[in-house]
């Protein structure tokens, strides 16, 4: 039997009997309603909302530990991003919880028509590491907001993170609905093989495809957030220097360990050069001497990794940087030139510091690069004319899309986010996420008087013909 571990009040699951037990006990306690009416959903917010702010040097710690965040990142990129979000949750729950009522056409009347949002039931997250707080609790937020009993997975790249999700929450949130499992891909694939009413995955496309497969034979939906090759495509006109200056800072945050991250540049020809060096201004006026030393750089999350982002580097020629070590898990900011499409750089979702500058001639040729890939989950656009960003989106399908900035489109609560393709399915963040975990349910109502009695056979031509005309008339 295999060993996992499962906060529940200071129990722990230690098989996979208990595993299937745990599952047997959530769905108990979902049939008892237990979680479906309002005060229990701002109550497990409110207190996972209590969790972050009297949690946050742990929390902070933990980041450091598993890959030496900076402090400035986790609480901008997790922590605060968390607060905000259930802040939104909580000022909207209420109103969303109601029915939405509906037209309901002449020929029906008298009666009512509406949907209500039902929690789906047992759901699971299967978070991943680069954000292994946000990603463990964004959705979890969502999950609780819709009423269901929740399973959290975080990532075990990311143990110190784990550890303090499997440990804290149990002192916060109601573990008899909502439970936090440790493990590898091993305890993942056991909690696949269990009927969840909804799975939530984020992670790579080939992990990604394995869940979808898993959940399929139970039938079960699944939102994947997968990530891609996201471009960015610099067009001439554009400010240059804060062109760079943006694209630096969202491609560098979490040491390129993001999955909407600049995956690389297509830039136009005649300010390739200009491009280039203001892009190693900011650099150098961002992560120059000392940042490693100072904490304000993140390391890479394994050897392995590093080991991979190395190998990757050989695809093309190092403009800046390039430096790194494997034992302390350290990639320098590095920007790319002279890479072929058909390199592993451009073949691969990079996932790193690594940065990539191509140049093109015309719009036609940047698109053909672009789709070569897939669809991007993000997609990035410099140019001061709304024509050729209208252009580029028009010919570039993605998840999202940010003009004159980047990473943006993810950070708006009120913005559906999530995938299209090859870079995912399904859509989360704000009343995205509540309805991502609900199930709309369809009401009609009506009385039992007046009765209708055009409604029933024999249908007589002269009946006939009466009725046609007037459902012709009254849609």
């Amino acid at each position: 039997m295999k060993n996992y571990t499962v906060c529940n009040s200071g129990a722990a699951v230690q098989t996979e009997a208990e595993i299937a037990e745990l599952c047997v006990h959530l769905r108990s306690v979902f049939q008892e309603r237990r979680t479906s009416g309002y005060a229990w959903r701002k109550e497990q917010l409110m207190q996972l909302q209590r969790f972050l702010e009297e949690r946050e040097e742990d929390i902070l710690q933990a980041l450091y530990e598993d890959f030496r965040k900076p402090q400035a990142e986790t609480w901008f990129t997790e922590i605060h991003y968390l607060l905000t979000e259930i802040t939104v949750v909580l000022r909207h729950l209420r109103r969303w919880m109601k029915p939405v009522t509906v037209h309901t056409p002449l020929r029906y009347q008298p009666g009512r028509s509406y949907y209500i949002c039902e929690p789906c039931g047992v759901v699971l997250n299967i978070a991943a590491w680069n954000y292994p707080l946000q990603l463990s609790l964004a959705p979890a937020v969502a999950a609780i907001a819709a009423g269901n009993c929740l399973v959290i997975k975080p990532s075990e790249m990311a143990p110190a993170t784990a550890a303090l999700l499997s440990d804290g929450l149990k002192d916060y949130l109601d573990s008899d609905a909502i439970r936090v499992v440790q493990g590898g891909a091993e305890v993942t694939a056991s909690l696949l093989t269990h009927r969840f009413d909804h799975v939530f995955f984020t992670g790579s496309q080939r992990v990604g495809r394995l869940v979808l497969s898993a959940a399929s034979r139970h039938l079960t939906p699944v939102t994947l957030e997968l990530g891609g090759k996201s471009p960015c495509i610099v067009d001439k006109g554009t400010d240059i220097d804060v062109a760079a200056r943006r694209i630096v800072w969202a491609k560098y945050i979490n040491a390129g360990q993001t999955c909407i991250s600049p995956d690389y540049v297509l830039v136009q020809s005649a300010i390739r050069q200009d491009l280039l060096d203001a892009l190693q201004r900011a650099i150098d006026a961002m992560y120059g001497p000392g940042s490693r030393e100072r904490g304000a750089y993140a390391g890479i999350i394994s050897e392995g990794h590093v080991r991979r982002l190395q190998e990757l580097m050989k695809g093309g020629s190092i403009v800046c940087g390039g430096g790194s070590d494997a034992q302390s898990r350290y990639v320098e900011p590095t920007i790319l030139t002279d890479v072929s499409l058909s390199s592993p750089l451009m073949q691969e979702e990079i996932f790193g510091p690594l940065l990539p500058v191509i140049a093109y001639d015309t719009p036609e040729e940047a698109v053909a690069v672009v789709r070569s890939a897939g669809d991007p989950l993000a997609l990035y656009i410099f140019s001061p004319q709304r024509h050729v960003s209208e252009y580029f989106m028009g010919h570039i399908h993605s998840g999202g899309v940010c003009i004159n900035d980047l990473l943006f489109q993810a950070a708006i609560p009120a913005l559906p986010f999530g995938g299209r393709g090859t870079s995912g399915m399904g859509r989360y963040h704000g009343r995205s996420g509540f309805e991502t975990f609900s199930r709309l349910r369809s009401v009609h109502r009506k009385g039992t008087f007046p009765e209708n009695a055009l409604r029933y056979p024999p249908f007589g031509s002269l009946k006939f013909k009466l009725l046609q005309q007037l459902f012709k008339r009254f849609h």
